[in-house]
């Protein structure tokens, strides 16, 4: 990785990355955030946040507001872009598909397959460089992401839970099987075979999959004006049928951006934080 740019930020660091990604096919950035206690050597749990349609490296890092209580916890923090970038890399007139709509996972269709390998690019390829690099304590590392990053966060964490030991989610993506979002972006990536689309969804991985997390942290605003998209419900349903603990907490007045993820990032920092020292 080549340091780009780095912030001093609550007395850790705030750093953007470049490197060059064989799943991608070219050059990507990533934003991590280095408490100070990572600064000076010591081993630190890390969480990844994926973000949402049309966001990049750097919206999490300048909207979310994590940085304060990430210092306090020693939590180092990896946001990566949403999806491959650049000339030669396959795009459309829309925001919710193409470049910044990667939906986390490997296209195998073309012309997405050429570079838009989401999935192995975090899970291939930044997982462990970022262990290889910091001090992580333990491979104590959590997923948690934001709409199409909140489904991204739930389906990587259930298909590799030996890597992600906890998950949240705000306003997340739960049936894109079942959403115009999703029917658009997988019969694009993934094509018409819908069994292929399910492995992709994050109520069908827990339904077949079952209980895989001592508990699950979501919330959803309920002015939400995209809440018909999202299915909270559905994904609950399929948690308490398997037996899979899920915190659902639904806010009244609360919309789908990033002031709403604020009001409740505390929240979730504290939450993964308790659950990666267990």
């Amino acid at each position: 990785m080549e340091l780009i740019q780095t912030n001093r930020c609550f007395d850790g660091e705030q750093r953007i990355y470049q490197m060059t990604s064989q799943a991608l096919r070219g050059k990507s950035k990533l934003a991590i955030y280095l408490p100070p206690q990572a600064l000076q050597g010591q081993k630190c749990a890390a969480l990844f946040y994926l973000a949402g349609l049309t966001c990049t490296e750097d919206t999490f890092v300048i909207k979310a507001h994590a940085q304060r209580l990430a210092a306090q916890l020693g939590l180092i923090l990896i946001a990566p872009d949403t999806s491959p970038r650049g000339e030669g890399v396959a795009d459309v007139d829309a925001w919710d598909l193409g470049q910044g709509a990667g939906f986390y996972l490997n296209a195998t269709q073309q012309p997405w397959a050429e570079h838009y390998q989401m999935e192995s690019y975090i899970v291939d390829e930044i997982y462990p460089t970022i262990v290889q690099t910091f001090p992580i304590l333990n491979h104590a590392i959590g997923i948690f992401g934001h709409s199409m990053g909140g489904h991204g966060a739930l389906t990587l964490a259930w298909k590799y839970p030996e890597k992600f030991k906890s998950v949240s989610a705000f306003a997340p993506i739960c049936a894109p099987t079942e959403c115009p979002w999703g029917e658009k972006a997988f019969s694009n990536y993934l094509g018409d075979d819908q069994a292929e689309w399910a492995k992709h969804d994050a109520t069908q991985l827990v339904l077949t999959m079952g209980q895989k997390f001592t508990e699950v942290l979501i919330d959803q605003g309920l002015n939400d004006q995209f809440y018909s998209q999202l299915h909270p419900e559905t994904f609950q349903q399929a948690c308490n049928k398997v037996g899979q603990k899920l915190t659902l907490r639904l806010h009244d007045g609360y919309d789908h951006g990033y002031y709403f993820i604020q009001s409740f990032m505390d929240d979730h920092l504290q939450f993964h934080a308790l659950q990666l020292q267990k």
